[in-house]
C-alpha cells in the first residue's frame, strides 16, 4: 500500500510538474509571437529612418532599435528565432520570414575575419538546414565551416578569436559556442577536419581555460608560433580572476554540446562540473539569473545578465538527457524559463519588440547594461522547445 502511495504521488508531482513547464512553454510563445510582430514593425521603421543594418542586436540609450549589419556577431540570432516560431507554429509566415532574414546573413559564410561564424551562420542557415533540409543551406554551412577553419592554428590547437586587438592570439570562452557549425559541417560533408579541429579547440580550452573550481576565464592569449599561453584575463568581466556569468554559461553550453557531437565522457564531466560551479555559488540568486559577473563587487546591488540565464537554461535541459544528475538539472532549468517568463518579459508592445529584458552585454564597457538583447531572446526560445521537447516524451516512474 505504501509503495503504491509513494508511485501514486510521484505521478502526481510529475503531472504537476509537466502542467506548469507546459504552462511556460505557450505563455513565453504567445508573447514571442506578439513581441516579434511589434520588432517587425520596428524594423521597418527603423529603415525607413535610414538605418541600414539587417537585424536587431539592443535598444540605444535613447531607447531607439539598434540594427546592425551581417559582420556583427549577433546578426544571426533574430533569424534564428524567425526559425523557432516556425518550429513551434508550423505557420507559414514564420517560415516566410524565416528565410527573408536568413538570406541576410548569408554573406558572412566568406568571412575570414571573425570567429563568429557559428554565432551568425548556424543560429540562422543551421536552423533554417535543420527545419528545411534545403541543400543550398547545407552549402552555406560548409562554406561557412571552411571559413571558420581557417582560423585555426594547429600549433596553439584553437581557432583564433579576434583580430586587431591587444593579444596575439587571443581565444575566447564563448567561441565554443561556434564548434557546433564544424561539427555538423562533418556530418554534411564527411570531411572530417571540421571536427579534428572542433575537438582540438575543445581540448585546448579545457586545458588552459579553467581554474581548479571549474570556473572559466574570459580570454586567453597564445603565442601564435610557440603555443604558449601568455595570459589569461577577462574582456567584460569584472577582473582578471573573477567568473564573467555569461562566459560560465558559454561553457556549460560548449561542453554539453560537445559531449552530443563526440560521446566523449570528457566533455559530459567538463560540462557537470560547469554546472555545479554555477548552481553551487553563493553569488547565484534564488530566481537562478545571475549578476553580471559572480564575483561583482557589489552584489546583491548589481545589474543582472538575462542572457546568461537563457543560455543556461538550454543547455542544462540538454544536460539533463545525458547525465545522472538529471533530475536536478532540468528542475533547475524549469525554475530559469519560470522566472524569465514571469519576471524578466517585456510588457507586451514594448521594447520595440524585444521578449526578455534586463541583460547585461559588456559591464566594463558600459554597453548595453539593464537592456534586452537578441542572443537572450534566442535561447531563451531555444530553452522553451527543449522543454516542450522533454515534455512531449512520456512520463516514466521509477
Amino acid at each position: 500500500m505504501n509503495k503504491k502511495y509513494t508511485i501514486v504521488c510521484l505521478l502526481g508531482a510529475f503531472l504537476q510538474l509537466n502542467a506548469f513547464a507546459q504552462k511556460s512553454v505557450s505563455k513565453g510563445f504567445a508573447l514571442a509571437q506578439k513581441q516579434t510582430e511589434v520588432m517587425l514593425s520596428s524594423i521597418d521603421q527603423a529603415k525607413n529612418s535610414g538605418n541600414v543594418g539587417v537585424t536587431p542586436r539592443s535598444l540605444t540609450a535613447n531607447g531607439d532599435l539598434a540594427l546592425v549589419p551581417s559582420k556583427d556577431w549577433c546578426s544571426g540570432f533574430f533569424p534564428g528565432e524567425l526559425w523557432f516560431l516556425y518550429q513551434y507554429t508550423g505557420q507559414e509566415k514564420w517560415l516566410k520570414l524565416a528565410k527573408t532574414f536568413t538570406a541576410f546573413i548569408e554573406d558572412q559564410k566568406t568571412n575570414g575575419g571573425t570567429h563568429d561564424m557559428g554565432f551568425k551562420i548556424y543560429t540562422s542557415v543551421g536552423n533554417g538546414y535543420r527545419l528545411t533540409k534545403d541543400p543550398h543551406y547545407r552549402d552555406v554551412i560548409i562554406e561557412g565551416a571552411k571559413t571558420l577553419s581557417t582560423r585555426f592554428n594547429p600549433k596553439v590547437g584553437c581557432i583564433k578569436s579576434w583580430d586587431n586587438r591587444i593579444w596575439k592570439f587571443p581565444v575566447i570562452i564563448d567561441n565554443m559556442m561556434n564548434l557546433e557549425l564544424l561539427f555538423e559541417a562533418t556530418k554534411l560533408s564527411g570531411d572530417s577536419s571540421f571536427y579534428k579541429i572542433a575537438v582540438t579547440h575543445a581540448n585546448t580550452t579545457i586545458k588552459n581555460h579553467f581554474r581548479a573550481n571549474y570556473s572559466s576565464y574570459h580570454v586567453v592569449s597564445y603565442d601564435p608560433e610557440t603555443g604558449e599561453v601568455l595570459k589569461k584575463q577577462t574582456h567584460q568581466g569584472y577582473a582578471d580572476e573573477s567568473a564573467w556569468s555569461r562566459g560560465q554559461s558559454w561553457a556549460l553550453y560548449g561542453y554539453t554540446m560537445c559531449y552530443r557531437e563526440t560521446g566523449d565522457k570528457t566533455y559530459l564531466r567538463q560540462a557537470e562540473n560547469v554546472a555545479k560551479f554555477i548552481l553551487d555559488n553563493p553569488a547565484l540568486p534564488q530566481d537562478l539569473v545571475p549578476y553580471w559577473d559572480y564575483n561583482a563587487p557589489n552584489i546583491p546591488n548589481e545589474q543582472r545578465d538575462v542572457s546568461a540565464a537563457a543560455v543556461m537554461a538550454s543547455a542544462l535541459y540538454e544536460l539533463s538527457t545525458y547525465s545522472t544528475n538529471g533530475k536536478l538539472y532540468r528542475g533547475k532549468a524549469d525554475l530559469i524559463v519560470k522566472n524569465l517568463t514571469d519576471r524578466y518579459t517585456a510588457g507586451p508592445g514594448t521594447s520595440k519588440g524585444f521578449i526578455l529584458l534586463h541583460s547585461t552585454g559588456s559591464r566594463p564597457a558600459n554597453t548595453e547594461v539593464d537592456l534586452p538583447l537578441s542572443y537572450a531572446d534566442y535561447y531563451y526560445l531555444e530553452a522553451l522547445l527543449r522543454q516542450k521537447h522533454l515534455d512531449d516524451k512520456k512520463p516514466v516512474v521509477d
